[in-house]
């Protein structure tokens, strides 16, 4: 009996079912998977694809993103304290260093920083502190890892940690912290800190020339087990307490062990990660971190999503209890005491254009968002004040403003060894203050970053020590204090100082010559045309030339080494907020052109670097505001650097993330963030109502193409019938 087939009618009812039943789903308009709907889960972006998520070289803002999640390094920044304060993370308190002279012998706490040969640092873990589950742990019945000298074959199905099907995890010990020092050492790392680090921790550099020499001994082999190899200047003292040992006196190292440079790893990690094989399948430290941190990376697929989730093992810190006097009326201390995380997983989706990331937000789908030049008009306006505010459309959406003033200065420097603009003369310092008069930062602030900045008036930005508000924080040599506020001085005093300086109306004194100041910068400084345009009307106004040499930044950067440059841009981001980690940028020793350094203008004042070596020496006293005082007097007179700005980081939330506070510093903050997730749901659903037309249509033209067929169909069978 021939086999019947299904009528057109019914494949036809059978594809509408299919089609209404995927209309009336939980998930339409939705980018995430339904089973996600209504989680506790905080939807981000990112837009590069970090390259390193090994605590030993990930040193960029996109790598900690993931890993100061993962890593707990001993100290941390408490999360709501301005200016920033550090506190115990895995440790039990903030160390304090003991001083010792070159003879041994204990010093005092005040002891002067050319008498301390060594400063020790001890720290004691807290008890029971666990890994997040890991396979590197895995142990067979007997104790033995269950995943080490894997053959090929066992690797040939393996592409994730999740693969792996047994998981272990341990105790956080002395050892896994002294460990992970002696990788900043390892040559096959070639850690970004390693060459500073050298400099003050006792007996690194040793260490680095030995694994350097037994990496040359035997250069195949894929593993180095770092604890057979000595680090004479750190000290396991028990199972949770070890020693650094720093030369001289280095208050600043408090401030890296914030950093994951200093985290715990496992030596069963690395050794799990080196096996042969691993590399081939993306199964690197540099792929799958291994931590005790709030959050474990459960999803690695870099150029489409990435998501962090709860570490089960982790447990013992609570969100904070007090901040500063307005935390309180904002609602960031409604979760006093909670246990954190306060979410369960962190969902980062690649975004490679701006525009998508904006529109996605809008509709509910990230949970904020930055602003970029194109959507700054549609989130934000100018009060008659001059305050920034929302548009009403943000507001009606309940979407907040959170800003704040990075770490950060950008800086427009002379060359100090130039014949013209450069040099300690009193006509030279008078050269450059005219210049720094001339050029309007805050028109520039506003008409290039939309009112997003604030002009520099030393090297020191907001939320770091010696950083003063109002008439005592103004840099006297281009301001006024007048009413109540800073206001720049005029092009006459300007041209005033330059006449003084020898530059009568933009001209040579004695030769007549126009005066030309020439500005090397690269698409990333000053080098979109309307910027130069704008640079060169502010030097007109006191009838200075600019010609702008455009190059690329590493010319740029030879052409600094070389000290043939005039005038050029560029910027400093805060490893930690101490002012040291500013005004090293123009110390004498840091010269660029004989050290290499970081002083890229080669600026050199003697009275300048001894105020600068007694000042880096001392913690945040009285005493230590009034040498910052006095070094900022003399950098706002000598002028190395006309002080640009502080950029200002604008951020838009959502109603329904709770506790979010910017932080420029700190960088593990996804702990203290809440979601409310019944009311995203409610949200997004009144926003994205779904566009049922499409269907109609599609169901239409169905219509028009199967009735025909059906009417065919049904004729053959009547004919066939009859």
């Amino acid at each position: 009996m021939p086999k019947r087939h299904k009528p057109p009618l019914r494949l036809f009812l059978a594809l509408l079912s299919v089609l209404f039943s995927a209309a009336c789903g939980e998930v339409w308009n939705d980018p995430y998977p339904l089973r996600e709907a209504g989680g506790n889960v905080l939807y981000s972006a990112f837009t590069e694809r970090p390259k390193h998520l090994d605590p030993a070289k990930s040193y960029t803002e996109d790598e900690y993103t993931f890993i100061a999640q993962i890593y707990q390094p001993p100290l941390q920044y408490h999360y709501l304290k301005r200016p920033y304060t550090l506190i115990p993370a895995t440790v039990e308190k903030t160390p304090q260093p003991e001083f010792y002279d070159a003879a041994g012998r204990r010093l005092p706490d005040d002891a002067p920083a050319e008498q301390v040969a060594e400063s020790v640092y001890e720290l004691r873990l807290k008890p029971g502190l666990r890994y997040q589950p890991h396979p590197a742990f895995a142990v067979d019945a007997r104790g033995e890892p269950l995943y080490l000298n894997m053959s090929a074959a066992a690797l040939r199905d393996k592409f994730s940690i999740a693969d792996f099907p047994h998981t272990g995890t341990r105790e956080l010990t002395a050892a896994d912290y002294i460990y992970q020092i002696k990788r900043l050492a390892h040559p096959r790392l070639h850690s970004p800190i390693y060459g500073m680090m050298a400099e003050k921790i006792v007996g690194l550099r040793a260490l680095g020339e030995a694994l350097a020499a037994a990496q040359q001994q035997n250069p195949d082999a894929p593993w180095l087990d770092l604890d057979t190899f000595p680090l004479s200047g750190v000290e396991q003292v028990d199972k949770l307490t070890w020693r650094i040992r720093i030369q001289g006196r280095y208050p600043q190292f408090a401030y890296w062990l914030a950093m994951s440079f200093f985290a715990p790893l496992p030596r069963e990690g690395d050794r799990f990660f080196s096996q042969s094989g691993m590399v081939e399948k993306n199964l690197t430290l540099d792929w799958w971190p291994v931590g005790s941190g709030p959050y474990m990376l459960t999803e690695n697929d870099p150029n489409r999503r990435m998501k962090l989730t709860r570490n089960p093992n982790f447990a013992g810190e609570t969100y904070p209890c007090e901040g500063e006097p307005e935390d309180a009326a904002a609602g960031l201390l409604d979760d006093c005491g909670l246990p954190l995380p306060l979410i369960e997983q962190v969902v980062f989706t690649r975004e490679k254009e701006a525009i998508p990331y904006w529109n996605k937000f809008l509709q509910g789908y990230y949970d904020a968002s930055g602003i970029a030049s194109d959507s700054f008009d549609q989130a934000v306006r100018l009060n008659v004040g001059g305050e920034i505010d929302l548009t009403d459309d943000m507001r009606a959406r309940g979407i907040q403003l959170l800003t704040s003033v990075r770490a950060t200065i950008f800086y427009m420097g002379f060359n100090m060894r130039d014949p013209v603009v450069g040099g300690n003369s009193e006509a030279a310092a008078k050269l450059r203050q005219a210049l720094s008069i001339a050029i309007d930062q805050e028109e520039y602030i506003s008409i290039f970053l939309n009112g997003r900045g604030i002009p520099g008036m030393s090297p020191l930005p907001p939320g770091t020590f010696g950083f003063e508000e109002g008439e005592a924080g103004i840099n006297p040599y281009v301001y006024d204090w007048v009413a109540g506020k800073p206001q720049r001085k005029s092009a006459e005093e300007a041209r005033r100082l330059l006449a003084e300086a020898g530059w009568p109306n933009g001209r040579h004194a004695k030769t007549g010559e126009p005066l030309v100041i020439h500005l090397d910068t690269t698409s990333g400084g000053m080098g979109d045309k309307a910027q130069t345009d704008w640079l060169t009307r502010q030097l007109q106004k006191i009838d200075v030339q600019l010609v702008v040499r455009a190059t690329d930044f590493n010319r740029l950067q030879d052409k600094m080494k070389k000290g043939t440059t005039q005038l050029f841009f560029l910027g400093w981001n805060a490893d930690y907020p101490d002012p040291e980690n500013f005004f090293f940028l123009l110390a004498g020793n840091e010269s660029n052109i004989k050290a290499g350094g970081e002083n890229k203008t080669d600026y050199d004042n003697p009275a300048y670097d001894r105020l600068f070596a007694q000042m880096k020496a001392m913690d945040n006293t009285p005493e230590r505001l009034r040498i910052i005082r006095d070094m900022n007097r003399i950098l706002q007179h000598d002028a190395p650097w006309n002080y640009a700005f502080h950029p200002k980081t604008y951020t838009l939330t959502h109603v329904w993330l709770k506790n979010r506070k910017p932080n420029d510093v700190a960088n593990n903050t996804l702990k203290y963030q809440r979601i409310d997730a019944r009311e995203r749901e409610r949200l997004r659903t009144e926003w994205n109502p779904p566009e049922r037309w499409p269907l109609l249509l599609v169901t239409a033209l169905l219509l028009l193409l199967v009735c025909p067929v059906v009417w065919l169909y049904r004729k053959r069978e009547r004919a066939a019938g009859m």
